[in-house]
């Protein structure tokens, strides 16, 4: 019995193996394709720079590369402006969510470090304090330059 199954396995297992032998590229064969490799490695190095030529870019790229105190001022300048934004952003809700100032639509808010600058035209010099006091109320604001202007409707 187990002389049996040792010849089914060969049987099995020889073709299988054989069949494996004949789809691997002969000695010829390998040969031309390290012959199309070789050539290709030669045609890539006439395009390749020099050691010295990645020596001269790398000094170059370094040139322009910002320094560490140009990268800091950088980061502190897209920090002012993000804080500037949510500033004004703080300022404009403000202003729209209050009561009285539900017809302040002719508002323009800006803000740089912490002095908010109000400009626009408003109807009374009553709604002119006003939208100045709410300004000063918001988390951040450390003066506020009101420049709005007093337009009676007609």
């Amino acid at each position: 019995m187990k002389a049996l199954i040792v010849i089914a396995a060969a049987a099995i297992a020889f073709p299988v193996y054989a069949q494996q032998k004949q789809d691997l590229p002969s000695s010829q064969e390998r040969a031309q394709n390290r012959e199309k490799v070789q050539d290709k490695v030669e045609t890539t190095k006439d395009q390749m720079p020099s050691s010295q030529e990645r020596a001269q870019n790398r000094e170059k790229v370094q040139d322009k590369l910002p320094t560490a105190d140009e990268r800091a001022g950088n980061r502190d300048k897209v920090a002012t402006t993000a804080s500037n934004a949510t500033l004004t952003g703080k300022v404009k809700s403000a202003l729209a969510s209050d009561v009285g100032a539900k017809t302040m639509t002719n508002i323009n808010v800006d803000s740089n470090n912490g002095v908010v600058t109000l400009k626009g035209r408003v109807d009374s010099a009553d709604a002119k304090k006003k939208a100045a006091d709410i300004a000063k109320k918001v988390e951040g604001v450390k003066s506020v330059k009101n420049e709005l202007k007093v337009e009676k409707k007609s």
